[in-house]
């Protein structure tokens, strides 16, 4: 993309963000967040983690569980998408940025990026984001990285679902596919239904993810200065033959 955002022209975190808590509403997250918070807790080298620093919040509903345990500081490179978390989780701090460039020159107990890590779409972009993660995790500290998935893992799909909420509904149509086995990237579409009262109108977007083998996951933490490991696990809002989490340990 010209400007180097890679979701700078996807309606869902631009236009259409409003509609983003019914095509996957904050009460599905609680599974998964306390997923996130026990990894974290497993991880950290001594005492109690305190500061989390979360890169890619999305409209923050992993927050909104995890800021129950965590002093938590969000970050969205989509304007939009922070304006939703703070009306969430208007007690945490926000802040743009992108995981690619970020300083935020002070330091964190943990540091999570959930499947936003899917929009590094190339090896340099995906290494970047990683040693940010690194330069804001404190010694002893831990970072998570939750693809959906790696070469080895990825399978064509298709899924659907939505919501009602007050006076509007979405219904969505997710088309999981790679349109060239041979590069790094998959492709997800989607179709959106929205209704507002009785006039219900359509809507696309297309989504560019990246997609590398697990050996080179594994490369680029180490190099970003973590030590590796990867915690499996299996929860209902976990993509079918999901491939773990990444976890990224600062000695």
């Amino acid at each position: 993309m010209d400007d180097g955002n890679p979701v700078s022209t996807l309606k869902l975190y631009n236009d259409l963000a409003s509609w983003f808590p019914l095509l996957t509403p904050p009460e599905d997250y609680a599974e998964e967040a306390d997923v996130y918070r026990r990894i974290i807790e497993k991880h950290v080298g001594q005492g109690r983690p305190q500061t989390l620093l979360e890169l890619g919040c999305g409209g923050g509903h992993n927050a909104f569980y995890l800021k129950e345990h965590f002093r938590m500081t969000l970050t969205d490179i989509a304007p939009a998408m922070l304006d939703l978390s703070r009306k969430l989780n208007p007690a945490c701090e926000h802040l743009p940025g992108d995981m690619r460039t970020l300083r935020l020159a002070r330091q964190f107990d943990a540091v999570l990026i959930q499947d936003a890590i899917g929009y590094m779409t190339t090896r340099d972009d995906l290494a970047a984001a990683l040693r940010t993660a690194f330069v804001h995790c404190a010694p002893g500290g831990v970072a998570l990285f939750c693809p959906d998935y790696v070469k080895e893992t990825f399978h064509p799909g298709a899924a659907h679902g939505g919501a009602d909420g007050d006076g509007r509904a979405l219904r969505y149509l997710e088309w999981t596919w790679d349109a060239d086995p041979g590069d790094d990237r998959y492709q997800v579409d989607f179709a959106y239904l929205l209704r507002e009262g009785t006039k219900v109108r359509a809507e696309y977007d297309h989504h560019t993810l990246g997609l590398f083998p697990r050996g080179e996951w594994e490369r680029l933490i180490l190099d970003a200065g973590f030590e590796y490991s990867v915690e499996f696990y299996e929860h209902r809002q976990a993509p079918e033959g999901s491939c773990g989490i990444f976890v990224g340990r600062k000695g």
